[in-house]
């Protein structure tokens, strides 16, 4: 079957490495389903308005993406929404940990499940984690335990999804060029330059470079149960 017969499913389309995975997949030919608050710019994108941290939202939109697909047939599902904020077990906000696991855990979960019926041999689930999704650093305590749980959540998906023909793929970039390093940009130069001075090639990812290797594993089943990080190269420690 031909890539143009695939549709994609993707979290977090408006901006980022998801507008460039919207890019990338049209540009292949392929349907595209943006789920966001804010629409996805790119060409040819059916956009659906929803707050990924309400359950309700989330129910409703699973309810017009599956009207949407039709037939069964080859899905590709990914979760690229992400909840970030800057807390710390000495300065821990529950409500606020609770919406990134919520959007970033829980939502996809419930995507993957809600959307399954759709999703034919060839299919896949791609979560977008995070070099934190197997580290931890300081000031980021919801961040990393919701982007370590869903390296769990891909590693149940595969053992859950184990005979159907669906692989699932977790992706972790590192630092790449979107607006959530605007934060650190707005801190200085210096900043700025000691995050790159942890990078082998001295750069940021782009969000293209981390769309590239998305659409490789769209197609290797070899790569059921993976962990990719891409990350240019990390210092350690």
């Amino acid at each position: 079957m031909s890539k143009a017969a695939d549709t994609i499913v993707l979290t977090g389309g408006s901006s980022g490495i998801g507008a460039a995975i919207a890019a990338r997949s049209r540009a292949d030919g392929q349907r595209v389903i943006n789920l966001s608050r804010r629409p996805c710019l790119a060409d040819g994108v059916v956009n659906l308005a929803v707050d990924l941290a309400d359950a309700v939202a989330v129910a409703g939109a699973i309810v017009r993406v599956r009207e949407l697909i039709g037939a069964r047939s080859r899905v590709h599902l990914i979760h690229n929404a992400a909840f970030q904020i800057v807390d710390a077990v000495t300065n821990f906000d529950a409500r606020a940990c609770e919406q990134a696991m919520r959007i970033n855990v829980v939502t996809p979960a419930e995507l993957t499940a809600g959307l399954l019926p759709t999703m034919a041999p060839g299919s896949s689930v791609i979560f977008i984690g995070s070099t934190l999704s197997e580290k931890g650093v300081p000031g980021r305590l919801s961040y990393c335990a919701s982007k370590h749980a869903l390296v769990g959540l891909l590693r149940a998906t595969v053992q859950d999804l184990f005979g159907t023909g669906i692989h699932a793929v977790c992706v972790c970039p590192g630092f790449v060029d979107t607006p959530l390093l605007d934060p650190l940009r707005a801190r200085g130069l210096e900043v700025m330059q000691q995050l790159l001075d942890m990078v082998s090639y001295g750069r940021l990812l782009t969000p293209e470079e981390v769309a590239d290797i998305v659409a490789f594993t769209l197609e290797r089943p070899a790569l059921n149960g993976a962990i990719i990080h891409a990350n240019l190269g990390q210092r350690e420690g």
